[in-house]
Order: structure tokens, then C-alpha cells, then sequence
């Protein structure tokens, strides 16, 4: 027996110098050498046969203990993180296997002085922007609320999908049941409103491009204000008395409010630096009248952009456009609103500048379909435009800009107090406190104007800090 066990080993030693190719490699190894050794005479018959019933008894009972081995050592794998939950490239969130959950948001504040015409008859302006209220103090939001958005993604059978959710509270009290977006009430015991803007699922692929479809920011004007330096703070603080979540930034002194709508568009794959955008809207009504409207909204976009090489020129340009038809009520007729704009913003260094335009008939003006007809329901045409720079000095960054929104009466319309136009000048400073942190000062003087000859101006100082992560 002594020398039956040395066979055995010498045996099991040699198949596993064999085992590093394939188990079944191994296998026929171990049993060619059984049978060498007995050819040559060195092993009997019955040992010859012993050895191989015993290998099998062996190789069963490995088999047994791999498998048993083989639901834990899954487990282990699966809980250990840099297998299967990684942090992510960039925001703040994890990948789970092949599904990324990111958490993005910005919290902002200011402090807002704003000194405003007495309110006489010479400066009422039906529209206008320009405070007449003599002088408020505020701390509040800017232009943007705060926000928080969720974005889980992932690809499925080719396909890169993706939910989106995204909730804008904001910092300022009493809004009640006026909405999110509605007037604020300085007083004790009240609270803010969550501004719920973004709902919607993505799905697409590199080739085909990707279709959205939910609530987001609508295509028209979406550039406009994206481009704005007052996006990142206050611009002309109308209501500053009693604030709402949001200032009014350019909205309406330069651009129309491109608005979060409910949509079904499709984007294209780049082009080089091409893509376009079209889409569905769901059909908004006319802001003082309530028709219902029989066919959608619809939404366009082409834009190019010219990423710059070691600091040196950049270019981001756009053209969009939309047309909704709107359905008569009781004497007031239908008519269809159209508007385009476009725009560029070029970056040369630390250096930028940036030219906006838009045009329309019976889109109105401020948001889309406010003021675009008179009691009539004829329509007016608008158009409005800002200019702006901003230089980099290390962390500081200045900024200028000046825009004018302009509102025509309609054909046959008696001349009033209604606006005729709204401009604004901006001077702004920013210094990068931190890679999340921007501490902000500006000035915006606001000049409101109406068709009867009517006007106010108003100043308004602003400084406060803005946080992205």
C-alpha cells in the first residue's frame, strides 16, 4: 500500500503540471500516465485499476466542493464594490452595475436693493418691468431657484435610456397655494413652494440620436437665457418687495421666456458640430383667454459648436423657431402665433461675447402668448435683443450686457399705457470662491416704456453667492 500511495502521488503531481491548460486536458493526461505505468510494468493490473477507480473518487469529490463554493464566492463578488458599485466620472453619484445614478443641484441667495419710481400716472406702463414702488430690501433668489435633479441611466438591448427628474425650491416665504412661481408673503409662519419642472425619460443611440419625452425646457429661446450672465444671479428684480422664487434675470428685456413645457422632441447625433432639434408641444393657451386648442405646439433648433483648442477661439451659434395655431373663442378669432430667433455666443481665451435676436407675430412678449393680442384677439408683433461680454481675470470674472424687448399694437389698436418696450442695462462681478462656490455683485438699471408716453426706471443692487455641485 505504501507503494500504491507513492504511485498515486506521483501520478496526481504529474496531471497537475498538465492542469494548466483545460480540466479535460488534465483529465486525459492523468490517464495516459496510468496507463504508460502499466504497459511498462510498473503497475499491475489491480493497481492499475484501483488508481483510476480512486482518481475518479477524488475528482467527484473536488467537483462537489467547487460547486458548493461556487453561490458564495458570486455573493462575495457582487458585495464587493469595485466589482459592481463605482463612483462615477463626473457629478455626484455611483454606477450600480451598469446603471448610473447621478444627483446634481445648485442652491443660491442675494441680498437685493431695489429703488423704483414713486407710483404716479406718468409711470404706470401696462407691462412693464421697471419697479414702481419706491425702495425694497430682500434676500431671496435670483434668477434661478435652487434645484435638485436625479438622473438614472442606463443601456438596455442597445439602447441608452434614461429617467430624469428634476424639483426647484426656492428660498423665499409665503407662496401658499399661488404656486410655485407665484407671489411671495414676507410674513411669520409661512413657507416656500417646490417648482416641479422636470419629468421626462430619454431614450437613444449614438447613431440614431436620442427622443425625449416628459416635461423640460421647451427648444424656443431655450439658448437665450441659458447664454444670460444674469442666469447665474438676480438681473431686474421685479416684485422684490415680495418675491417669488425666481427673479426675472433678461426675461422679457431681451428674450421671451422659453418656459418648461410638456414635449415629445427628437435630437440628433452631431454632425461634426451640427445637430437639430424638433418637437411636439402640448399647445399653450392664450394668456387672458382660455381656447381650446385643437393641434399642437411645434419646436425647432439647429446649433453648431466650435469647441476651442488650448484656450484659443470657440463659438456656440443657434437658430430656433415655433408656430402654434390658436383656436377662436365666441367672437375672438383664431390666429397662429410664429416667432424665430438666433444667436451666437464666440469665446476667444477668457474672453467672451455674445449677440441674441428674436422676431414674432402673436407670440407676445415676457412669456409666450402674454400680451400677443389685443381685447380683439388681433395680434402684435414683437422682437427684442441683448448684447453682452464678459472678461476673466483669474478667478474674477466681469461681466456687461444690454437688452430691449419691444411690443407693437396690433392694426387699428387705440394707443394706452400698454408697454411698448423694456430694456435693462447689467455690469456684474464674480469671484470663484471655490470649484462649487461663486460669489456674485451686479447692477441692473431697468427702463420700462409705454405707447402713451408713459415710463419707469428703476436701480437695483444685488450680492450673493451660487452653488453647483
Amino acid at each position: 500500500m505504501k507503494r500504491f500511495g507513492k504511485l498515486l502521488s506521483a501520478a496526481a503531481a504529474s496531471a497537475l503540471l498538465c492542469a494548466t491548460a483545460t480540466p479535460a486536458y488534465a483529465q486525459d493526461a492523468t490517464d495516459a500516465l496510468l496507463l504508460k505505468l502499466k504497459e511498462k510494468g510498473i503497475l499491475s493490473d489491480e493497481e492499475y485499476e484501483a488508481l483510476l477507480a480512486r482518481k475518479a473518487t477524488q475528482a467527484n469529490t473536488v467537483a462537489a466542493t467547487n460547486s458548493a463554493e461556487a453561490p458564495q464566492q458570486a455573493a462575495a463578488e457582487r458585495l464587493d464594490d469595485k466589482k459592481q458599485v463605482r463612483t462615477m466620472d463626473s457629478g455626484v453619484g455611483i454606477m450600480i452595475g451598469d446603471v448610473a445614478f447621478k444627483v446634481s443641484g445648485s442652491v443660491n441667495g442675494f441680498y437685493v436693493h431695489d429703488n423704483g419710481d414713486a407710483a404716479t400716472a406718468a409711470n404706470t406702463v401696462a407691462g412693464g418691468l421697471a419697479t414702481v414702488d419706491n425702495q425694497t430690501s430682500s434676500v431671496r433668489n435670483g434668477l434661478l431657484p435652487g434645484f435638485i435633479k436625479f438622473d438614472v441611466t442606463t443601456n438596455q438591448g442597445g439602447w441608452d435610456v434614461g429617467a430624469h427628474f428634476g424639483l426647484y425650491p426656492g428660498i423665499n416665504s409665503g407662496l401658499g397655494n399661488s404656486g410655485a412661481n407665484g407671489a411671495g408673503a414676507p410674513q411669520a409662519l409661512q413657507t416656500t413652494g417646490i417648482d416641479a419642472r422636470q419629468t421626462y425619460l430619454t431614450f437613444g443611440k449614438p447613431n440614431f440620436g436620442e427622443v425625449k419625452i416628459g416635461r423640460d425646457i421647451g427648444l424656443f429661446g431655450s439658448d437665450a437665457i441659458l447664454n444670460d450672465i444674469t442666469l447665474l444671479a438676480v438681473g431686474t428684480a421685479s416684485g422684490n418687495a415680495a418675491p417669488s422664487n425666481t427673479s426675472l434675470g433678461r426675461i422679457g428685456l431681451g428674450y421671451i421666456y422659453t418656459d418648461f413645457q410638456p414635449q415629445i422632441t427628437y435630437s440628433s447625433p452631431k454632425f461634426g458640430g451640427l445637430q437639430f432639434a424638433a418637437g411636439i408641444f402640448q399647445p399653450l393657451t392664450t394668456i387672458g383667454r382660455s381656447e381650446v386648442n385643437g393641434s399642437p405646439g411645434f419646436q425647432a433648433k439647429i446649433t453648431y459648436d466650435m469647441v476651442p483648442v488650448d484656450g484659443g477661439f470657440g463659438a456656440h451659434a443657434w437658430v430656433s423657431g415655433l408656430v402654434q395655431k390658436h383656436d377662436a373663442v365666441g367672437a375672438l378669432p383664431e390666429y397662429t402665433g410664429r416667432a424665430i430667433d438666433f444667436g451666437a455666443k464666440l469665446s476667444y481665451a477668457n474672453f467672451g461675447l455674445t449677440g441674441y435676436y428674436y422676431t414674432g407675430t402673436g407670440v407676445g412678449t415676457i412669456g409666450l402668448f402674454l400680451l400677443s393680442t389685443d381685447a380683439l384677439g388681433r395680434k402684435r408683433d414683437s422682437d427684442g435683443f441683448y448684447v453682452q461680454g464678459t472678461a476673466g481675470f483669474g478667478k474674477f470674472t466681469a461681466g456687461a450686457s444690454y437688452g430691449k424687448s419691444n411690443l407693437d399694437r396690433a392694426n387699428g389698436e387705440a394707443v394706452s399705457n400698454l408697454v411698448r418696450s423694456n430694456e435693462s442695462y447689467v455690469g456684474q462681478l464674480r469671484y470663484g470662491l471655490t470649484s462649487w462656490v461663486t460669489l456674485i455683485g451686479e447692477y441692473t438699471h431697468t427702463k420700462s416704456k409705454a405707447h402713451n408716453g408713459n415710463d419707469a426706471d428703476s436701480d437695483a443692487i444685488a450680492a450673493g453667492a451660487i452653488l453647483f455641485f
